[in-house]
């Protein structure tokens, strides 16, 4: 029986990758900071699902399909709140006395986008750190995987790409390293986390402290302190701590959980 190596690609940008080439792959959008963690906030706390929209007009015409009551609008332009929408992209926001039971509409700067960019795949799911060990569980199995990091304003951000690594260190624990063909990108990320890893032990701290501090310096992490979201780089960089696996359901454009 011959043993057929599975892939797993890390993409810095969506832009380094053409969507056709997405297409037949399990893809992993990761934005750290905040879409992906603010997505599985989310669902966790109720949510009936969570509907991507690349832009505010989409959003706000999306709204008319739906009474008031049955809907949240939630999402950020430069890290702010939205003019007139319930809800920004923090992920302590999104409460279930808020969320349950209701979509919510969503936009963001990044993370909606990178989403886009993956809509030919055969599988469309949200990585982040919260929903790590859930995540890696649910995809174990695929033959591919391309893990999509969205970056911040089309430039690569240090913290999709620790979350990448996060994600490759998590899913090659599963398995043998040795069945898996990775790409340059993942063999990167990998290390990079690894070494995240290793500091932690060093000082004597928890690995979801680490990655927190180390968040202070990343940009996305530079803009959130600018805004004065300092326990956003907190709560975005917790371990483990969601058993949700957001997926695209590509008949209703929806996140639900899987």
């Amino acid at each position: 029986m011959i043993n057929t190596l599975r892939k797993l690609a890390v993409h810095y940008l969506p832009q380094f990758i053409p969507e056709s080439e997405l297409a037949g792959s399990t893809v992993v959008v990761v934005d750290l900071l905040r879409a992906s963690s603010t997505i599985c906030q989310a669902l966790a706390a109720g949510a009936r699902c969570v509907v991507p929209c690349l832009e505010i007009d989409e959003t706000l015409a999306k709204a008319q399909s739906y009474s008031r009551d049955e809907i949240v609008l939630g999402g950020e332009r430069g890290g702010r709140q939205i003019e007139g929408f319930d809800l920004g992209n923090s992920p302590g926001e999104y409460s279930a006395d808020r969320l349950y039971g209701r979509r919510v509409l969503f936009t963001t700067t990044n993370g909606t986008k990178a989403l886009s960019h993956a809509r030919l795949a055969s599988r469309v799911m949200i990585g982040a750190a919260v929903n790590r060990q859930a995540l890696v569980e649910a995809i174990a199995a695929e033959a591919r995987i391309d893990i999509l990091c969205a970056g911040t304003n089309g430039q690569v951000t240090r913290e999709d790409l620790l979350a990448a690594g996060a994600i490759c260190d998590a899913l090659l624990s599963l398995d043998a390293v040795e069945h898996w063909e990775t790409n340059e990108w993942a063999q990167a990320v990998l290390a990079e986390w690894q070494e995240l890893k290793t500091l932690a032990g060093s000082v004597g701290n928890h690995v979801s402290e680490q990655l927190a501090l180390e968040l202070r310096s990343t940009p996305g992490g530079k803009n959130l302190l600018a805004l004065d979201y300092d326990s956003d780089l907190v709560l975005c960089s917790q371990l483990d701590t969601l058993d949700v696996v957001p997926e695209l359901d590509p008949a209703t454009g929806e996140l639900r959980l899987r």
